[in-house]
Order: structure tokens, then sequence, then C-alpha cells
């Protein structure tokens, strides 16, 4: 199986973020841009918090706030989960299943060394799967 490393090896280790007070529209500005759907939020190297796609539609949009004039402090996630990089991709599948989450960050010796997105562990699942098929495949049909 895995590991959380692996998976940051191959799809490298950079870290999307801004800092608490920016404001929620340059937020997800950023995120269009960079085709995310999270953004930590950090001061220097110390993780402070995540904000979402979905913290935006439940706590500015649906509550009539103004996206130009929040900052990310008032509606960014402070209870964050994280992984190490350490972690089996199923475990990290199973903590995001239980907490009902999409975006993992992961950290090593309290320093932010990646994020991981559900999509990311969906994919290295099916790869694992497929390697596995093509195993049993060449074992079945012999040398």
């Amino acid at each position: 199986m895995k590991l959380v490393q692996h998976l940051l090896d191959a799809k490298g280790r950079d870290v999307i973020s801004v800092t608490a007070d920016v404001s929620v529209l340059d937020a997800i500005k950023l995120m269009a841009a960079k085709t995310v759907g999270s953004l930590l939020v950090m001061q220097g190297d110390e993780l402070q918090g995540i904000i979402t796609e979905r913290d935006y539609a439940r706590k500015v949009i649906i509550k009539g706030r103004s996206s130009e004039t929040t900052e990310v402090g008032e509606i960014m996630t402070t209870d964050v989960c994280s992984t190490s990089s350490q972690q089996t991709v199923n475990d990290c599948m199973a903590l995001m299943d239980k907490r009902k989450i999409r975006h993992l960050p992961v950290i090593d010796d309290g320093a932010v060394v990646g994020m991981l997105s559900i999509g990311d562990l969906v994919q290295a699942i099916i790869s694992d799967q497929q390697e596995e098929i093509q195993q049993l495949e060449q074992y079945i049909s012999g040398p």
C-alpha cells in the first residue's frame, strides 16, 4: 500500500496558502487560478486553519456576507485535521470519510510538507487496484 510520502513525491509538495487577513474574494480567486478547492491559512510557517469552497458557500454566500469585506480568518476552519507522510493512503481515505472532509494537510515534525485532496487518494487507490489486476492476470496466464 502506498504511503502519503509516495503521493507527494509524485504530485509535488507545493502548498498554496493565504494569510488570515486576506479577503475571501481574493482567496476564492486564488483557488480558481490554481484550480484547487482549498487553501491553507498560514502565519509564516505556522498552520492557522484551512479555507475551502465549502466554507465559502456555507459561511459567506448562504449568510449573505460580502466576499470583498469578509476576511479569511473570519470563516476559516481552525480545527484542521491533518496526516503525516508516513500514513497509508487507505488510512487517509478512512480519516477523510469519517470527518467528511475533502482536503488533508500533510504535517511532519510540525511543518506543513504537502496537501492531499480526496481526488489524489482516489487516483492512488485506482492505480493500486489496476496494478494488482495486472499482477493477477500475469499470474493466471503464467510465464
